[in-house]
């Protein structure tokens, strides 16, 4: 349709879509499909083509969905589709180590009976998640696909207006960024950013292993940087392993048994005899939070809001988390009778997010720095810390609810 943004109000218009998310990765699917269960016309529009999104090789890829993330996903009639494929983590442990030494004496043990809910979370691999969300999608009719990549937007206090590289524009009430850490949305809508580089670049893979895991799931902090070990369904297991960039680049230059041999010492031989299970990755490490979540008509969600260090594991949690607060705010808003769209109703979204956002971010920060050095007395000092928490029942039990999301005002979508 044609461009109005610079006419000025205009009553009784007719919109594309109500809401428009630019993005089709993970979080711009789950927050369409939960606006379009409440009756509403929503729109995704993604720059990549669907045959490459819905390519369903296993890539190496997988999450470790927390227990409040699960619920959002069961609530969208999603979890039922990916289940099967999901690996509970029935105990996690979080220790000091070195390459070559094994894992220090003092450690936090976190196990499945200490939460009443069950499980803390479950890894899923990216490759069922996403089929499933691009099967829900197709299969809605108030959601509507469209490939090509947005040039420029506008927005006045009417609407707002998206237009694409092939020339047609899109109009909808509500633009949502959903569009990654190099958001487009955002720079178009002059959000800044503020972050830092790491210095670190995490190396992800997958690994198949002679003996089972168990369901247990391991954090190494390295010098260099921290070790995850993630259960997979079966004998296999995901890797993210943080290096020095330097180190880590020429690790990733490696042929795959040279891979190998660097990897072995780190991880130990728990599992038996190891072997990679697909390709491998490397991602540089930085934190970048948006300076705001909103601007007018306009919410910034997932990785266009905010990149953590991967050392929680809460990358997309956090994601999910305001793909849920957003659809909370904006449904509450409209039983009220207001304009989901408007400045009042996005800073509500903004005020819920961001704050807690800012937090994990900060203690994913802090956690990152001190574990990964080598100096002996921070090295004792958090061993000893570790050792105290795991003796404290009490508060091991509130670190243990943090990670599994439930801490906290949680969003209509992830509550029972």
């Amino acid at each position: 349709m044609d461009n109005p943004a610079g006419s000025g109000i205009v009553k009784h218009m007719t919109y594309d879509s109500d809401i428009a998310i630019v993005g089709g990765g993970l979080n711009g699917p789950v927050l369409a499909l939960a606006l379009a269960a409440r009756g509403r016309r929503v729109s995704i529009i993604d720059a990549q083509p669907e045959t490459v999104r819905a390519n369903a090789a296993f890539d190496g890829r997988a999450y470790a969905l927390a227990f409040a993330s699960i619920r959002l996903l069961q609530r969208l009639g999603l979890w039922n589709k990916v289940s099967e494929h999901a690996q509970p983590m029935n105990e996690i442990k979080a220790s000091d180590g070195r390459a070559g030494q094994g894992p220090a004496p003092f450690f936090l043990h976190f196990e499945r009976g200490e939460l009443e809910e069950g499980p803390m979370g479950h890894m899923l691999e990216d490759r069922y998640l996403r089929r499933a969300l691009l099967e829900a999608v197709a299969a809605h009719q108030g959601i509507e696909t469209i490939e090509g990549k947005v040039v420029s937007q506008e927005v006045n206090d009417s609407g707002a207006w998206l237009t694409l590289a092939s020339g047609d524009v899109h109009s909808t009430r509500l633009i949502v960024g959903a569009d990654g850490r190099a958001s487009g949305t955002a720079e178009r809508a002059r959000i800044r950013r503020t972050g830092w580089e790491y210095g670190q670049t995490a190396l992800v893979c997958a690994i198949a292993h002679e003996k089972p895991h168990n369901g247990i799931a391991h954090q190494f902090f390295m010098p260099e940087g921290p070790l995850a070990i993630l259960p997979l369904p079966g004998n296999r297991s995901s890797i993210v392993w943080s290096e020095r960039s330097e180190r880590a680049n020429g690790i990733n230059d490696l042929s795959d048994s040279d891979y190998l041999e660097v990897l072995r010492p780190r991880f130990g031989d728990f599992l038996g005899e190891i072997k990679l299970d697909g390709k491998r990755f490397a991602y540089p490490l930085k934190l970048t939070i948006a300076n705001s979540f909103i601007e007018q008509r306009l919410a910034l969600v997932g990785d266009a809001a905010h990149g953590m260090h991967p050392i929680a594991g809460q990358g997309l949690n956090a994601g999910l988390r305001d793909v849920a607060a957003l659809a909370h705010v904006i449904e509450h808003a409209e039983q009220r009778g207001e304009d989901f769209a408007s400045q009042l109703v996005l800073e509500r979204y903004q005020s819920w997010r961001r704050f807690d956002t800012a937090t994990l971010a900060a203690t994913t920060d802090l956690t990152n720095k001190l574990f990964s050095n080598d100096n002996p007395i921070l090295r004792a000092g958090r061993d000893l810390g570790m050792g105290l928490i795991n003796a404290m029942p009490g508060v091991k039990r509130g670190f243990m609810r943090e990670a599994a999301g439930l801490n906290g005002d949680l969003p209509d979508l992830m509550q029972l």
